[in-house]
């Protein structure tokens, strides 16, 4: 929300200077992300006037003109000499004022003005329109200023167009702060200061001009998709552009002036947070002398062209304003529709106030991928009570900014009246909780402040009855009404205490230890922790090529607040996935993430769904980037695996196996590199290549290897210590053995055929190469190379012992693999 300065002063008493307000801001809650101040982006712009005008020799359109700006009446010598612009405009005179871009000037967005040659001619500068300074939409003529304005001087001073805006940052729960008048009421309970905020008035509001409810109908077919809708005429609308006011305002709050029906409509909403619809009255079908007006749900495939020139196609959860339940005219909440907007040939106005639901509207701004400063308000919730004021402020503005004439009344339909939170407030129940003396007057005044009525107690122990404001859904409990005070009276200036304990020493859990020192290992392996939401796409299993068997159903929210996060998660992947995706369009080539967090299994007889704990990983790229004198492999498999056993080691859980996964079961993962981790029998997770195909399903076109294990698996699995073994101190006897075997034949099989026929003497078996060749090796084939070592506990171990122990390891591995030993 940006609150121009200037604007707010007249609202509400505020500090001179704007960084106090900032500093009280912050103090409260509200983040402030920018300082700006309006006119920094027009630079060199001074008042000017013509002293002469020429047509230029080469053209049958433009001028050459000497213009007189003041002290930069210079040439490039420096010698005094009028300023020569070549200028195109066709509505001045020799005498008349207007504003002048000298060379080295800058505009709005970013233009810079230099020195140039206009078919032959040199120009100094440029002639502004009104447009080029950004004040409005009128680029028909360069401006002309008063006879009495000065020459020479900084345009943006004189014009009073500098401002402060500060830029705030608004949660979601508080839709009110959306607005100037909810910007000045928070402002007013922040500072202890009186608001003094005047809204428009109709003057002349009369049936002699028509009656609105004899030209509007208005039916809402779906009450959830639209709460309230109001719809005023008036007539007679002269468009041109807005006054300077006006203007000033719309440009301060970040829009650009269009004309003045136009700009009424966005000043009301950033002065009141309703978000309006102008309709060209002509260009809504009439039938039996009324305009009918139905706020119903789009059909599915239904197309319409919206304000931006593009057309969209339609589904049912998105709502529509229609013509006659006919063609849609307006996005509800969102946008209105090219076949009914306002141009320079409107002379009638159907003006909409509405409220539409927030989930629907969030659903379809971003299933459209097309938001709005209406869509934005309406996901926050707008205001169903003020509906109609907000429409009698707006026409006021139409009779003031466009001559227009006000029809009588408006068409009001409400199926369902919004009713203002009542509850009772204990001061001696808010001091207990915040921990705070907070006096019991000064909760009762600020939340008056905010726009509540509160009715006090007897004394300052009694409870108070306190209605809370209808723009403020947030306050709905008395815990919100002790978050709003203690807010106010400064969180900041709590007192802190340590709470009460008896006899009860602190520490972690066996549990919590263990936890936390999976974070450990996981960050000195290179890994940093991320947290991503527990929130899902409901595509996001279909997306990963995973099964939902297993995983329960999904747990759906019932409001959601974007569409692409409507349910709970059920599998971490997805959300590392995207965090991966983002590291790398922001450059971040090397990117190693883990995570522990919950999922959930949700059950169809059952109210609370399963919420089991996983640990995932996700890396990609090298470990780090290439020196001069190094150069880092990308990660494979192999560097994932080296990462799940450095936390299992660091666990303490013993027998554990990599199995090759079937890749049926997972078919998120690249067959032939991904592994099943087990230990003592128990499958504890996955380790692999995340499969192309999904990984495309993320916009991700690197090799990306990730595994997720289960940490009520690792828990019940992981010791404390481990069986004492002594350090050797008899040497071993390393021999190396080549066996080729079929190439289905894995290593962990291999390896288990090896220790099972070793007996005792057998320590150690370690592969260190596999070689393939169709002519020395054969057809299917591979070789597998060991190296083996024999040592004996009780004695050095003699040639005729180590060489029993190895052929009849031979000969038992070769008859158990059908293998052959290589020569």
């Amino acid at each position: 929300m940006r609150v121009s300065y200037e604007w707010l002063k007249t609202m509400v008493d505020v500090p001179e200077d704007p960084q106090d307000l900032v500093r009280e801001f912050v103090r409260t809650g509200t983040e402030v992300e920018a300082v700006e101040r309006v006119g920094a982006d027009i630079t060199r712009v001074v008042t000017s006037q013509v002293l002469e005008k020429v047509p230029h020799p080469d053209s049958d359109h433009m001028y050459v003109c000497k213009m007189d700006v003041g002290k930069y009446n210079v040439d490039e010598k420096g010698e005094p000499c009028p300023l020569q612009v070549v200028c195109g405009a066709q509505n001045f005179e020799v005498g008349d004022k207007t504003v002048t871009a000298l060379v080295g000037a800058t505009l709005p967005g970013d233009v810079k003005i230099k020195k140039g040659k206009l078919r032959g001619v040199d120009s100094f500068g440029m002639n502004c329109s009104s447009r080029e300074l950004g004040l409005d939409a009128d680029h028909s003529g360069i401006m002309i200023l008063p006879k009495d304005a000065p020459v020479g001087v900084d345009f943006v001073e004189w014009k009073g167009m500098s401002d402060t805006v500060i830029d705030c940052e608004i949660t979601p729960n508080r839709p009110d702060c959306l607005s100037m008048c909810g910007m000045a009421t928070e402002v007013s309970a922040m500072l202890d200061e009186d608001t003094h905020i005047e809204l428009p008035a109709i003057k002349n509001e009369s049936a002699e001009f028509g009656r609105t409810a004899d030209m509007v109908d208005v039916t809402i077919d779906d009450a959830e998709l639209c709460g309230r809708y109001t719809a005023r005429v008036v007539r007679n609308v002269k468009i041109g552009p807005s006054p300077e006011w006006l203007a000033k305002r719309v440009i301060a709050a970040g829009a650009r002036p269009i004309n003045n029906v136009v700009d009424v409509t966005n000043y009301v909403m950033f002065l009141t947070g309703q978000p309006l619809h102008a309709f060209d009255l002509g260009k809504v079908s009439e039938r039996d002398g009324k305009r009918h007006i139905v706020v119903r749900a789009a059909h599915e495939g239904e197309k319409l062209v919206t304000l931006d020139g593009q057309e969209r196609t339609l589904t049912p959860d998105m709502a529509v304003i229609t013509d006659d339940d006919n063609a849609p005219v307006a996005l509800a909440g969102v946008m209105g529709g090219l076949n009914s907007d306002i141009d320079d040939g409107t002379v009638d106005v159907l003006l909409e106030s509405a409220v539409f639901d927030k989930g629907h509207v969030s659903r379809t701004s971003r299933n459209l991928d097309l938001m709005s400063e209406a869509s934005i308000r309406y996901e926050r919730q707008v205001d169903g009570a003020r509906c109609a004021l907000v429409s009698d402020v707006a026409a006021a503005l139409f009779e003031q900014c466009c001559g227009a004439d006000v029809c009588e009344g408006m068409v009001d339909v409400y199926p369902a009246p919004v009713d203002a939170p009542q509850m009772d407030l204990r001061p001696d129940r808010v001091r207990a909780l915040t921990g705070a003396p907070i006096e019991t007057e000064f909760m009762a005044r600020r939340l008056e402040r905010l726009g509540c009525t509160v009715t006090r107690g007897a004394d300052e122990h009694a409870p108070m009855h306190v209605i809370a404001p209808t723009n403020r859904p947030d306050l709905t409990r008395e815990i919100d009404l002790v978050e709003e005070v203690l807010r106010l009276w400064g969180e900041g200036d709590v007192e802190p205490t340590l709470p009460a304990a008896k006899n009860h020493a602190g520490g972690l859990t066996v549990e919590q230890q263990r936890i936390r020192k999976i974070g450990q290992v996981l960050r000195a392996s290179g890994l940093s922790e991320t947290s991503t939401y527990n929130f899902a796409d409901p595509k996001d299993l279909e997306r990963l090529g995973m099964s939902e068997e297993g995983r329960g159903v999904p747990v759906k929210i019932m409001r959601p607040l974007v569409a692409d996060q409507s349910q709970m998660r059920r599998d971490m992947i997805p959300g590392l996935l995207r965090s991966v995706a983002y590291n790398l369009d922001h450059g971040v080539q090397n990117v190693h993430l883990y995570e522990v967090g919950r999922v959930f299994f949700g059950h169809e007889h059952k109210s609370q769904p399963d919420e089991p704990s996983y640990v995932a990983g996700v890396m990609c790229g090298a470990w780090n980037d290439d020196q001069w004198n190094r150069k880092y492999g990308k990660l494979d498999f192999f560097d994932a695996k080296g990462v799940v056993e450095n936390l299992l080691d660091a666990l303490r859980i013993t027998k554990v196996r990599f199995k090759a996964a079937d890749p049926k079961q997972y078919g998120w993962l690249q067959p032939g590199r991904a592994a099943e981790v087990l230990a003592q029998g128990e499958l504890l997770g996955w380790v692999g290549n995340i499969h192309p195909s999904s990984l495309k399903n993320f916009d991700l076109d690197v090799p990306v290897v990730a595994f997720e294990l289960s940490v009520k698996a690792l828990l019940r699995l992981a010791q404390r210590e481990l069986p004492y073994k002594e350090v050797p101190t008899l040497p071993g006897v390393s021999i190396d053995l080549a066996l080729v075997v079929d190439e289905d034949m894995t290593c962990e099989q291999v390896v288990q055929r090896i220790q099972s026929a070793g007996g005792k003497l057998l320590s150690d078996v370690r592969l260190f190469d596999v070689y393939r060749d169709k002519v020395r090796v054969g057809e299917g084939k591979k070789s597998m190379a060991f190296s083996l070592t024999y040592r004996a506990a009780d004695h050095t171990l003699t040639s005729e012992e180590v060489e029993k122990a190895h052929n009849k390891l031979v000969t038992k591995v070769m008859k158990s693999t059908g293998g052959e030993v290589r020569s």
